[in-house]
């Protein structure tokens, strides 16, 4: 079964964007949202565990930003997380605690829930990365279609219209995304499945699967 909905996609206890995707049926109704949240919750975050550089800009003191990473606003950088040598932080991003975002990595209008890791050469925009998802080196999000026109999800009783010109992949809780593969725009990928490298996704995954081509995707075998 093709399982879309937040509700059945994340564990809304991993992430700051709790009350955002709480409110949203379909996760990617947040995207439009996400400036704004990030400006609303920014305020309320305590100054004894987050500096605030700018005045969009919130990133928790123990966290860890190399020199050479660049962080533009509106953002949130959760505790304990890591941006490595030359990630680029574009805006509109919360990065939950106990994250990696790696060298020359790229987000933009994204969530990362908490112990995400994007750790090589990612680039993720327009998306979501539930709980503890890991992207191999070179794994992106592509975000628009290339006839850019709006962006439509596959679902069990059709497609479903998001309304969105930009929209990159939902990723559930648990999902492994293999070295160089792309998820095309509108692409959700259910709770705890894996995607083997070199792959170009499109559409919905079922969750607890392995995604070894468009045409092979089989169950997990219980262990």
């Amino acid at each position: 079964m093709l399982t879309v909905k937040t509700k059945e996609l994340y564990d809304l206890s991993h992430s700051l964007a709790a009350p955002l995707l709480s409110d949203c049926e379909y996760p990617w109704e947040a995207l439009p949202r996400i400036k704004t949240f990030i400006m609303e919750l920014g305020a309320t975050l305590s100054p004894e565990e987050y500096d605030h550089p700018a005045d969009d800009v919130w990133i928790a003191k123990s966290a860890t930003v190399a020199k050479s990473a660049t962080v533009n606003g509106p953002v949130i950088i959760g505790k304990n997380t890591e941006l490595r040598t030359g990630a680029f932080i574009r805006g509109s991003v919360i990065v939950g605690d106990g994250c990696v975002v790696g060298n020359s990595c790229e987000l933009k209008n994204a969530i990362l829930f908490d112990s995400v890791q994007v750790p090589h050469f990612n680039y993720v925009g327009d998306s979501i990365l539930g709980y503890r998802s890991h992207t191999g080196a070179g794994a992106i999000t592509s975000n628009v279609k290339s006839d850019k026109t709006l962006v439509c999800v596959k679902t069990d009783g059709g497609s479903l219209s998001t309304g969105l010109k930009k929209f990159g992949a939902m990723l559930g809780d648990f999902v492994e995304v293999g070295c160089n593969s792309v998820l095309n725009p509108g692409t959700v990928v259910g709770r705890n499945t894996n995607i083997y490298p070199l792959s170009s996704v499109r559409g919905t995954v079922p969750p607890n699967s392995i995604f070894k081509s468009p045409t092979s995707i089989v169950p997990k075998e219980d262990r």
